[in-house]
């Protein structure tokens, strides 16, 4: 049965104050959501400017494909134009955002337009990969202040790359995704472990 948008309000509430203890989202960044209905297209996702460590339910509005409110109170975050790029592309059931020290690290010096994973036995923890030898590339974009007109762009980036689990915007965090909430929230484990290991294999200095 589908979760109904009480259910996912709860949800993405407790993992964004699970990213904000990990150190995956302090303060007001990142922002998180899941599919409420496929069609028509609804999506719960967190409003804008809340500190994720306090974020509850009620921080989180329902939004139709157009990202007109449909239920709660609030500005859907200013990424929501990815947010839904990302469903349609992916056809995921959630997308969630993260901007942690490592993530950022690693995006700022990638190069070749990736960041190039492999050989970690972890990467079995990502959606259908089922060895340690499995090669995970995750397309690095530059930042914007203007999401609605790069969303197009990053849609057909996303259908050219079907393999990718993610993506990073440089010097700004991570975007995954999953088939539902469950899934995401392991894909942001998974790929934070990664890029803090990493990080630190390649002798960066930062400490929590």
């Amino acid at each position: 049965m589908s979760a109904t948008f009480a259910e996912l309000a709860e949800a993405l509430a407790e993992v964004g104050r699970h990213c904000y203890e990990r150190g995956w989202a302090l303060g007001t960044s990142g922002n998180f959501s899941a599919v409420v209905q496929a069609e028509p297209l609804t999506l719960a996702i967190t409003t804008s400017g809340v500190d994720k460590g306090l974020l509850e339910p009620k921080d989180i509005v329902e939004i139709d494909a157009q990202q007109r409110v449909i239920r709660g109170s609030g500005t859907p975050s200013a990424e929501t134009t990815l947010h839904l790029a990302i469903v349609r592309a992916r056809s995921a059931g959630a997308v969630l955002h993260t901007h942690s020290i490592w993530s950022t690290i690693l995006s700022e010096g990638a190069s070749d337009g990736g960041l190039t994973i492999e050989g970690y036995e972890m990467l079995k923890g990502l959606g259908g990969v089922r060895t340690h030898e499995h090669r995970e590339r995750l397309p690095v974009i530059e930042n914007t202040q203007d999401w609605a007109a790069a969303a197009p762009a990053i849609e057909t980036m996303l259908r050219k790359a079907p393999e990718a689990h993610g993506f990073l915007i440089r010097r700004h965090g991570l975007y995954t995704w999953g088939k539902d909430l469950a899934e995401a929230k392991r894909h942001i484990e998974i790929l934070e472990f990664l890029f803090e290991a990493m990080g630190r294999k390649r002798g960066l200095t930062w400490q929590p």
